[in-house]
């Protein structure tokens, strides 16, 4: 369970005051000299902290070792509204999630509990970021832009990526708890994996939930094409495999929306990541078939046109 790591950084982050240093000292008291970074990121809108951690495998790249890294990625626009908004707001349960998954791995080392490969966790700290109009609700907004965001957490270490991201403005997926895509690679939606399947009801002991893709969502911010949110935005940066694991609700909540956060919704898809880190440094579980994705390239050629911002005539 993550219930503590995620009280202690809520603790943190629902906060005017919330910084990327305050987290990366949060980590480091739990392991020392913990590789946790921060730094600011300037946007057109102002500015939030970047926060970074590499939690090394024992057969992990870092350690000169061939283990396969997966990134946990933490997205949204902000962990506040403010001053529009007073509180930790909807659209910040991701980078809690994230950061929730990052503590945990840090903790199981302190005690000795190391994984195979390495895990990369990325989010940023923004308790005062601006909302825009959205239908049916409005959406936060970023200070930064997403091909920024994109830049500093998507790198050509990473093997595989989960995206969590708030994904309750929308009237796609009515559950309350957490759902995942069909895995998205170079410009292609292709099938659910079915160990991401097998995972998620054993951590959750129901059936599994996914959600709908369009092929507007996966294509970048910008081209005027509407997309259900950010979530997938990291496919449009890198070769890799990336799944959503959208944080859900049975209605329509906002982004900006304050007192919507569910701490047992986000405890399940901390656990779920922390599984599938668990077996995907190890071998066992696979993000896409990479034999059916060579037959499709085969077949239909080359999509990544759908990872930039297309043409105008």
């Amino acid at each position: 369970m993550l219930y503590k790591q995620l009280i202690e950084l809520f603790d943190i982050l629902d906060s005017p005051k919330a910084s990327g240093a305050q987290v990366v000292e949060y980590l480091n008291s739990i392991m020392p000299g913990c590789k946790a970074e921060t730094y600011p990121l300037e946007g057109p809108k102002g500015h939030t902290d970047m926060v970074r951690i590499m939690i090394p495998g024992k057969n992990g790249k870092t350690n000169g070792g061939t283990a396969r890294t997966i990134g946990i990625l933490g997205r949204l626009g902000g962990l506040g509204a403010r001053p529009e908004q007073l509180g930790f707001v909807s659209d910040g349960d991701g980078a809690i999630t994230a950061l929730a998954v990052a503590a945990k791995l840090l903790d199981m080392q302190k005690k000795g509990d190391f994984l195979e490969g390495d895990v990369f966790v990325s989010t940023h700290v923004c308790p005062d970021a601006p909302t825009t109009p959205h239908d049916p609700v409005p959406f936060m907004n970023s200070p930064v832009e997403t091909w920024q965001v994109n830049k500093e957490e998507v790198t050509d270490a990473l093997d595989g990526v989960l995206v969590v991201d708030t994904t309750k403005g929308n009237r796609i997926i009515n559950y309350r708890g957490f759902a995942i895509s069909p895995t998205v690679k170079e410009g292609y939606i292709l099938r659910v994996s079915e160990n991401l399947l097998d995972i998620m009801q054993t951590t959750t002991g129901r059936l599994p939930q996914v959600f709908a893709l369009s092929q507007q969502d996966i294509t970048p911010y910008g081209n005027g094409l509407f997309h259900l949110n950010s979530i997938l935005q990291p496919a449009t940066a890198t070769k890799a495999p990336v799944v959503g694991v959208a944080v859900t609700t049975e209605t329509t909540v906002a982004g900006c929306a304050t007192g919507a956060t569910h701490m047992e919704d986000l405890d399940s898809a901390a656990r779920f990541m922390l599984e599938t880190a668990k077996m995907y440094g190890r071998g066992q579980c696979e993000l896409y078939d990479a034999e059916e994705f060579a037959r499709i390239q085969k077949l239909y050629g080359n999509m990544e046109h759908f990872q930039t911002l297309g043409r105008e005539d």
